[in-house]
């Protein structure tokens, strides 16, 4: 979504969540704690990836499975993979 304005509400916190601001800086929206969502600056982005594939070395990192979901990704017990990221807010 073009045009965002960092800190601005926002809707969708699971999929096609990513945005670029006027400056073109990279957004996602999300909702932390359960506060009403907004849209926040993204960690490294990583394109297109699938849900539960490793993503070794992408520690924190964002992506964007290919039905839209929002993805990061998430180390535990000592394997990353890339995992729903609206789950960790």
């Amino acid at each position: 979504m073009p045009g965002v304005v960092l800190g601005a509400p926002c809707t969708n916190t699971t999929y096609y969540v990513f945005g670029v601001t006027s400056t073109g800086r990279v957004v996602f929206c999300a909702s932390p704690r359960g506060y009403a969502p907004r849209w926040f600056r993204s960690l490294e982005l990583r394109g297109i990836r699938t849900l539960g594939t490793n993503c070794s070395g992408r520690d924190f990192e964002m992506a964007q499975a290919p039905d839209g979901l929002f993805l990061t990704c998430d180390v535990r017990n000592g394997t990353a993979t890339w995992t729903r990221g609206d789950s960790g807010f």
